[in-house]
């Protein structure tokens, strides 16, 4: 009574209908997109691997013990190879020209834009230069704690006068309101 019924099977020998036709095409053609998705983020990777491979020298020059450059090629959407952790390099709506780009906070800015590998790892190494130089001058005007403690320029503030007048401002309110309350009756 309740039993639901089974089509009967056609026979092999009829044709598709229209709309199995075209579901067909539809997925026939959605596979052929994917695979260009897919090849044109494999040749945005292996562009960026090149300009990582460029810039092998410019990486070697730079002190071990500074630690303020990360390099790495990220494979997300979109894939973007890092300089540092505020700039990156990803690659423009064209699929062939690198741009050079730093996180502010302000937004995103542009550094620089090429099609050439050799040009943008020139712009990379300016970068890495001016990223360098700010450092050395925050570490001249900014002395350690330490150092600060020696040269008595800068000094820690004490808590205990501000505790000691918070306490004293309290022993005074209590003897007012004492006070108060045995004049007015």
């Amino acid at each position: 009574m309740w039993r639901r019924k089974t089509p009967e099977p056609k026979s092999d020998d009829s044709p598709p209908g229209p709309l199995r036709q075209a579901l067909r095409q539809a997925r026939i053609e959605s596979a052929e997109r994917t695979g260009t998705v897919v090849d044109l983020r494999d040749a945005e990777l292996a562009r960026l691997e090149l300009l990582n491979d460029a810039l092998d020298p410019l990486y070697a020059e730079i002190p071990s013990d500074l630690d303020l450059f990360d390099r790495g090629v990220s494979r997300g959407d979109p894939p973007r190879l890092w300089i540092d952790p505020i700039a990156h390099v990803h690659m423009g709506r064209d699929k062939r020209t690198y741009r050079l780009v730093q996180d502010t906070r302000y937004g995103r800015t542009v550094i620089a834009e090429s099609t050439e590998v050799a040009d943008l790892a020139e712009a990379v190494t300016a970068y890495v230069a001016r990223r360098m130089l700010e450092r050395e001058r925050a570490l001249a005007a900014d002395p350690s704690p330490a150092a600060a403690d020696r040269t008595g320029a800068v000094r820690p503030r004490r808590r205990w006068p501000m505790i000691g007048a918070f306490a004293l401002g309290v022993v005074v309110g209590i003897v007012t309101l004492f006070a108060t309350a045995w004049w007015l009756p």
